[in-house]
């Protein structure tokens, strides 16, 4: 008996393969399709690298989850020509292909993954789950980590593949095989999207005896766009710490990456903490705020201000910074006051100041016995915790006032507020001060990206979460297109499954869901995402809303621009395109038309950091519309012969890399001309 999933295959396979008769399959893989009426989490699971659902001949990969023994040799000839076709469990179709169950069971709750064999897999509830036995020539992606018993295998067959997988995987596709995906890619998938918008935060220590040149290349291949490098390292001046630094500033300029000073007030430094006991922020019970690695200095102090302040403004002028990032400028801790031995600030000007407003000094609500302990004085506490969050807000605008001096001597420096959520998380005003809403106002008067951290206490909770935390702030500000988000890459308190942190799916799942909410996205931190997860951060950053393909041409509708995998000169909309590097061409935003070409534009541009607008391609060169907080970086396959800014001649700082010249343009909105040497000396 045929069941209902073939049924509704066999139109759409005898499409598929027509369409192949005419042309390969193509590649990258735009499309899929899942047959059946019940889909299970493989749209989940597609959509977190851009796949969009198609029920056509275009499809690249397809889902058969029952039945359809009868379609082997079809589906064998469709494969053969670059179809890759994934099947779950004991079906007809599964048995045809040579996966076959030996009657055997074994418990599965601990899995093995050959592309991270160290990872522990743990499944939240053990199954008992059949032997199979594989086709010649397969290759077991996953098993039991005891048993050996295969759970995810491969089947090569010319162009295409095969994937099967023992059981679903899981409601939201990650539950059970965090790296299908790579899986994929063994057996001849490519993701359709690229993007290079991803933020990373970086901790120099981690990372002191690498190969810059070669890390910074890793980096600008994994789609990052910046790092936001840990300052207070360098807040003191040390020649072989600096002479790092700036070696590291310099290999990223040269992928294009940005580099942000990362600062992490009122943790100033280890030598400032050292050096100033007399300014060291206190807790409620009046020890010394060492609290997790921060160590904490009282900025309420004039003094401690006026010192810290002249540190930051040298800090940023030793070194070629892109901007920098005032973050978690607030008080501790998570757990509120509840916590005194954690609770600040309670240093003696806060707790002068605070008296001399209220009549009582803040201290007195933490004392066991005292009649304004917080448990017999709400209001004295509300009273506190309302001032204290007042403080917080004080403290930033200072400090966003502090860089927008640097930027009269920097004006290409941009400029990030890392904030931790505290409307999804209500309790983080009281906890630590936290308030957004009275901070994003400034955002009337100072440019500057607000960078909300998704706090620990919903990392456990699934990706679209970042939908509801975007809708959450758009209203407190009509500059929603400066909003971004800040996810924590790190191994989990909770108890979640499959993997103790973020990877493969669930990872991909979590960015691609945020690039959709939000204008930027950053992770925390570049060391913690594991090296299997670097290849595909690219293709889950992309953030599509429409494809549509017609023999060699694809149209293609973003948000914020997107790289396309492609091969040779490419046609945008008609006309020939500047912006590829011979592996991708770059596209802005909005909605585009990609066709082959069959000539090579005078000047290419091969990578670029900064929103681009449009571009063109001109007699003698090309121009391009840009928008950028930061100076913007644009890297050429060789040197221009004249360069315009707005209309004039502009001389801009370049530099030459082998066959790369990186050019440095400025901060804001402008029209860049540049033009070839052949063009030149013709005029």
């Amino acid at each position: 008996m045929r069941s209902a999933g073939s049924l509704l295959l066999a139109p759409v396979l005898a499409g598929a393969v027509a369409v192949a008769a005419e042309t390969p399959a193509p590649r990258p893989t735009f499309f899929y399709h899942v047959a059946g009426d019940e889909p299970g989490p493989w749209p989940e699971i597609f959509s977190a690298l851009g796949l969009m659902p198609e029920a056509g001949g275009h499809s690249g990969v397809f889902v058969v989850r029952t039945g359809g023994a009868e379609l082997a040799p079809a589906w064998r000839e469709r494969i053969e020509r670059g179809a890759i076709l994934v099947l779950e469990g004991d079906t007809e179709l599964a048995a045809a292909f040579g996966f076959r169950p030996t009657g055997q069971r074994v418990p599965v709750r601990n899995v093995l993954d050959v592309h991270d064999p160290k990872l522990g897999i743990i499944w939240e509830r053990q199954l008992e789950l059949p032997v199979f036995a594989l086709p010649e020539g397969a290759r077991v992606f996953a098993k039991e980590r005891w048993s050996g018993s295969p759970l995810v295998a491969g089947l090569r067959l010319g162009a295409g593949g095969v994937l099967w997988v023992v059981v679903t995987p899981g409601e939201h596709g990650y539950e059970r095989f965090p790296y299908l995906f790579h899986a994929l890619r063994d057996l001849g998938f490519e993701p359709p999207f690229r993007s290079r918008r991803l933020w990373a935060f970086f901790d120099g220590p981690y990372r002191s005896r690498v190969d810059l040149d070669y890390f910074a290349r890793r980096w600008r291949r994994a789609g990052i766009h910046a790092l936001q490098v840990a300052a207070w390292h360098y807040f003191e001046p040390e020649a072989q710490r600096d002479a790092w630094l700036r070696a590291l500033i310099e290999a990223c300029h040269r992928q294009a990456i940005l580099v942000y000073a990362w600062l992490e007030l009122p943790h100033v430094s280890e030598a400032f903490w050292n050096a100033h006991p007399h300014w060291r922020e206190k807790t409620a019970v009046l020890q010394d705020a060492f609290l997790d690695w921060r160590k904490l200095m009282n900025l309420a102090n004039r003094d401690c201000y006026a010192a810290v302040a002249r540190g930051i403004h040298e800090l940023i002028d030793r070194f070629d910074w892109d901007g920098v990032n005032l973050a978690e400028l607030y008080f501790e801790s998570l757990e509120g006051h509840e916590n005194p031995a954690r609770f600040t600030p309670m240093n003696e000007d806060v707790r002068r100041d605070f008296q001399a407003a209220a009549g009582f000094d803040p201290l007195e609500l933490f004392r066991a016995g005292s009649p304004r302990h917080h448990s017999k004085n709400p209001e004295g506490l509300r009273q506190f915790l309302d001032y204290r969050a007042h403080l917080a807000r004080q403290m930033q605008q200072e400090w966003i006032a502090e860089i927008e001096r640097a930027r009269s001597r920097k004006p290409h420096l941009d400029l990030v507020l890392t904030h931790v959520d505290d409307r999804f998380d209500t309790r983080m005003r009281d906890l630590i001060g936290a308030d957004a809403a009275a901070l994003l106002p400034l955002l009337d008067r100072h440019r500057f990206t607000f960078l909300i951290e998704d706090p620990a206490t919903v990392w456990h909770l699934g990706p679209k979460r970042y939908l509801e935390i975007a809708r959450r702030y758009e209203p407190l500000t009509p500059h929603a297109e400066k909003l971004a988000i800040d996810i924590n890459i790190v191994e989990r308190y909770q108890d979640v499954y499959p993997t103790r942190q973020q990877t493969g799916i669930e990872l991909y799942q979590l960015l691609h869901v945020a690039s959709q909410a939000f204008a930027r996205v950053a992770v925390y931190a570049e060391h913690s995402i594991l090296a299997a997860d670097l290849g595909l951060l690219p293709s889950a950053m992309a953030a599509v809303r429409r494809v549509a393909q017609a023999q060699n041409r694809l149209v293609v509708e973003s948000r914020f621009g997107v790289g396309v995998p492609w091969r040779g000169a490419a046609k945008l909309n008609g006309r020939l395109w500047p912006f590829f590097d011979g592996e991708t061409v770059w596209l802005p935003g909005g909605a585009h038309a990609l066709e082959p070409a069959g000539e090579m534009p005078p000047l290419v541009l091969l990578d670029f950091n900064g929103e681009l607008r449009s571009a063109a391609v001109t007699p003698g060169g090309l121009e391009f519309a840009y928008e950028s907080d930061s100076r913007a970086i644009a890297v050429l396959g060789r040197r221009p012969a004249h360069v315009e800014i707005d209309g004039e001649p502009a001389g801009v700082r370049l530099l030459e890399d082998g066959d790369r010249v990186i050019l440095f343009l400025p901060r804001g909105q402008h029209l860049v001309s540049l033009e070839a040497w052949q063009a030149s000396a013709a005029r």
